[in-house]
């Protein structure tokens, strides 16, 4: 991305090194935001056939762009946990495959740290989100995650495909925090506006 991106909401800023605006008035409920780049061509075709035309074998060299990044982002905690978003079961089984625990499985291993595939489970299904607006999306999530394991002053990291309004990555940093995470960062591949 060449235009500076804000270290903790991943959107467009006057300076990728302090929080914006935005982020000084009500920061997120993570610490940092990495992200490859924004949701344009070729990261948004591949991505998209990755998801829906069941491309898995794509996820490595997707994940290995998001390692580039992270190795290039100054400062971040190195994680002790990474996780996934859970998909719903019955999305999950249509799909055949979780794109985020693709993403996160070449990750962990890369950077020598744990990935518990299950760490979290989504308690109820919820609407997709790409079809709601921000505030409906926010409600739709409301308690949809569980977590599994403890995260008492853990360095986590959260890793999905995309990031649009933030409100899943929202919901599961503030059940991180809440359970005495020491830090939380988004890694994604796309931050949209």
């Amino acid at each position: 991305a060449s235009e500076p991106l804000c270290p903790q909401c991943g959107l467009p800023a006057q300076s990728s090194a302090l929080p914006c605006g935005r982020c000084l008035q009500k920061p997120p409920p993570w610490q940092r935001l990495v992200t490859v780049n924004d949701y344009r061509p070729p990261l948004s075709g591949l991505i998209h056939q990755l998801k829906f035309n069941k491309r898995p074998e794509l996820a490595p060299a997707l994940a290995r762009l998001l390692l580039l990044r992270i190795r290039h982002s100054p400062d971040l905690p190195h994680p002790d946990r990474i996780i996934s978003v859970p998909l719903w079961q019955r999305r999950q089984w249509r799909r055949g495959f979780n794109q985020s625990d693709l993403l996160c499985r070449p990750l962990a291993h890369w950077l020598g740290c744990r990935y518990p595939a299950s760490a979290l489970t989504r308690i109820h299904a919820t609407a997709v989100q790409h079809r709601l607006n921000a505030r409906s999306r926010k409600r739709n999530l409301k308690n949809a995650f569980r977590l599994e394991l403890p995260v008492q002053g853990l360095h986590m990291v959260i890793v999905d495909d995309v990031v649009t309004t933030g409100s899943t990555v929202a919901e599961i940093a503030q059940l991180l925090l809440r359970n005495g995470a020491a830090t939380v960062q988004v890694w994604c591949l796309c931050r949209t506006l």
